[in-house]
């Protein structure tokens, strides 16, 4: 033993007096901490997101303009549905309310004019009635410029008949729910005393705890041979072979979840997230320096620099677009491949679609 050390049962004894004495003060302080770091209970249905810090967005060569630059961002924990709101849990709540959705009123032409090319003329009184848009596979292969040539504005399109009249959700209680507007998800999300996830929050979990993964489940789109998704099977959008089982949406739960037990992060319906989509969000973001926390988007569409390549630019600048993630049952490697982690879109809030549905997410605040 070091000759400037005292004796081992001497600096037990003068540790031991050390922690005697700071006892009254590291009690209270370890109490607190405790107390204050302790969550709420999971939610039933919801798995607990960690947080952290990450790396949002891609450089990577095939990676969209509105992905890039890639910038580190920090996320506090929150609570995510492990799985897209199902056709049953929206019917839930629309007994218990009485909500009548976005595609089930008639269209309001005085809002519909701004985001139209101005001079546009009033559509016919049909065209204004209750609808939604309807995907419609092909008859051949078509320019894939023009998505006129599959999306279809049908009247009586909805949730409860996302293919319009006639078309039904029996048996498909269990599939994501479609025909959503971002504003109806929003509802449903208060009712449930949740809420949308930011964008943020949702490329955080869909990573599923590890990183630089091109998608939820890894970086291979099919390991040893296997669908972990349900995407376009075939050449789209004239033919879909089902190799994935699958030729429109699929129960929630039927491929993998990633490493946070969640479902459907990538494929089947797009997911509506809260933020205001912009092309040039994250070059905007990186023009401040340090790590971003908890960002919740721009807060407003209006001043948004148009960038080439954006896969969703405005019909009309500066009108609102909310964003979307995870790509659906219509996306294929050859042609969007919108899957991937860091893919991200924008769509107008008051419209839904064959292929957009949701999930909520809550905060993770400490117990009181």
């Amino acid at each position: 033993m070091p000759a400037d050390l005292p004796p081992v049962d001497t600096q037990r004894r003068h540790a031991m007096l050390h922690h005697l004495k700071c006892y009254p003060l590291i009690l209270p302080l370890a109490c607190f901490f405790l107390v204050s770091c302790k969550l709420t209970p999971t939610p039933s249905g919801m798995v607990l997101i960690p947080g952290g810090e990450f790396t949002m967005g891609s450089d990577a060569p095939d990676a969209y303009p509105n992905e890039r630059p890639a910038h580190r961002v920090k996320v506090a924990p929150f609570f995510l549905d492990t799985h897209d709101v199902t056709n049953a849990d929206f019917a839930a709540f629309v007994k218990a309310t009485g909500y009548v959705t976005i595609a089930e009123r008639p269209v309001d032409w005085e809002e519909m004019k701004t985001q139209v090319p101005p001079g546009t003329p009033k559509p016919p009184a049909d065209v204004l009635a209750p609808g939604s848009l309807v995907f419609r596979q092909t008859k051949g292969p078509v320019d894939l410029r023009d998505m006129s040539a599959w999306w279809h504005w049908t009247n009586g399109a909805s949730w409860s008949h996302p293919d319009g009249p006639g078309s039904t959700i029996a048996g498909k209680e269990n599939h994501p729910v479609v025909q959503i507007a971002w504003k109806d998800a929003n509802a449903y999300a208060a009712w449930a005393g949740k809420r949308l996830p930011t964008e943020a929050e949702w490329e955080f979990a869909a990573a599923g705890g590890k990183s630089g993964n091109r998608y939820p489940w890894g970086n291979e789109e099919r390991p040893a041979g296997k669908f972990m998704l349900n995407r376009w099977t075939g050449h789209f959008p004239d033919l879909n072979d089902e190799l994935d089982r699958f030729a429109g949406t699929s129960p929630v739960g039927s491929f993998p979840a990633n490493g946070y037990g969640l479902y459907d992060m990538g494929g089947n319906v797009w997911n509506w997230c809260s933020d205001i989509y912009r092309a040039d969000t994250f070059a905007e973001r990186t023009t401040s320096q340090g790590v971003c926390c908890d960002p919740s988007g721009p807060t407003s569409p209006l001043g948004e620099k148009m960038m080439p390549g954006d896969p969703s630019p405005p019909d009309v600048p500066g009108i609102e677009r909310r964003v979307i993630k995870g790509g659906s049952f219509l996306c294929h490697p050859d042609y969007c491949e919108s899957y991937r982690i860091t893919a991200r879109r924008g769509s107008p809030p008051d419209t839904g679609t064959s292929h957009i549905g949701f999930r909520c997410a809550k905060d993770a605040a400490p117990a009181k």
